[in-house]
């Protein structure tokens, strides 16, 4: 059976982000709940877009998706809780543009909150906060890999080895993305004020800061902050008759390799080649064709596999993306150009904020004094949008085109 053509059958028609992101307990002296950052979220982008929450007929999010509609006082046509890591967020577009296409609602919520800042020690971790160790986990800390750095750190090595990398190459994957934060007043680390960490960084501050897990130090890794972001997905008729500017959701796929690490086959090579050539499949469009990139970098090691997986470098290659000047501000492929989870915003599921970012800039409304300064704004017309999930487990891809184009 032939699968249905769902390219350009749904838009994203809006995205915004909750009031105070980062470090909120800091800011404003309390701390903000992971619900609260959902339900900011959605009520800005209801704001922005002009569709009252009334109007929602299905709620997509990473477990919530019940507990949002009790809040927002609807009564959904369509639930999706999908809780796979931070892809689930590319995956719930893929959904929403299934069910969109299938004639079963007009309109779709994607949202997520995630106070990993705030209530950091809580759980979650990026795997949607079961509150217990799963006997999968309990058998890779057998093997003395507990925990995301250590995990991710094998993987880096093993690159080390099979591609004669070094540490010195990932690290101009933290100072290209540390640039782009630079130009993001909401980036944890665009300057002193934000945090001490912040401002512009060398390739040898990387290598000379203190080491987490060996060969990762503290630059190839990311944040721990706190987030929400919403965005709204309609059918093409809905999306025209908006205020906003759409961005068509012109392929989609998603796929899985593993879920314990110690299952991974190859330590340099994630299921995103697998999610990836499915959302080209489906755009019409390959990796030649992609003027711009969102990727997943909740390590240095993360983005540069995943930019091998998605065809944007050859094997092995990855991080010449960024080590070459590419994927930074003025580059012919921008990656990550509100600075990344590196070094703008993760607070543990980081999907969402690759959505945001993605429509802010196929919408160009990238460079507005709150979302970007001169310079953030890119002329893409086309996004390949990849998530990761679990430790370089799972992966959704989306292709992302401006109304535009």
């Amino acid at each position: 059976m032939g699968a249905a053509n769902l390219s350009n059958a749904a838009a994203i028609v809006g995205a915004a982000e909750s009031d105070v992101i980062g470090y909120p307990e800091d800011l404003t002296g309390h701390k903000v709940t992971s619900l609260q950052h959902h339900i900011q979220a959605i009520k800005n982008v209801s704001v922005q877009t002009g569709v009252p929450i009334s109007e929602i007929q299905g709620i997509f999010s990473a477990g919530w998706s019940g507990e949002l509609a009790e809040h927002l006082g609807v009564t959904p046509r369509y639930l999706d809780t999908t809780s796979v890591g931070g892809c689930s967020f590319q995956i719930h577009v893929h959904h929403a543009l299934a069910a969109i296409h299938a004639g079963i609602i007009d309109i779709a919520l994607v949202s997520h909150g995630e106070a990993g800042w705030s209530y950091r020690g809580g759980g979650g971790g990026g795997g949607g906060g079961r509150g217990q160790i799963s006997p999968g986990a309990e058998m890779t800390a057998a093997y003395g890999t507990f925990g995301a750095p250590s995990q991710y750190a094998h993987a880096m090595v093993r690159h080390f080895h099979q591609f004669g990398t070094s540490q010195e190459d990932f690290a101009h994957i933290s100072v290209v993305t540390r640039d782009w934060a630079q130009l993001n007043p909401r980036a944890v680390m665009y300057g002193k004020k934000q945090s001490p960490f912040g401002g512009p960084i060398t390739v040898q501050d990387v290598l000379d800061a203190r080491i987490i897990a060996w060969p990762l130090t503290l630059y190839h890794c990311c944040l721990v902050s706190d987030h929400g972001g919403a965005v709204i997905v309609a059918r093409p008729e809905v999306a025209r008759s908006l205020r906003t500017n759409p961005v068509w959701v012109t392929g989609a796929g998603e796929s899985m390799g593993h879920q314990n690490i110690l299952e991974m086959e190859d330590f340099t090579a994630t299921s995103a080649s697998r999610s990836s050539a499915t959302a080209y499949k489906m755009a019409g469009l390959g990796p030649q064709d992609m003027e711009m990139a969102m990727i997943y970098d909740s390590f240095t090691i993360t983005a540069g596999i995943t930019a091998e997986m998605l065809g944007l470098a050859p094997r092995g290659k990855g991080y010449t993306l960024w080590k070459d000047g590419h994927a930074a501000p003025g580059g012919r492929l921008p990656i990550n150009t509100n600075g990344g989870g590196l070094s703008f915003n993760h607070s543990g599921m980081y999907g969402m904020q690759l959505l945001v970012e993605a429509y802010r800039q196929l919408s160009r409304t990238a460079e507005d004094g709150v979302n970007g300064i001169e310079g953030k704004q890119t002329q893409a017309t086309t996004c390949v949008v990849n998530g990761t999930g679990g430790t370089l487990s799972t992966t959704g891809t989306l292709v992302l085109t401006s109304d535009d184009r």
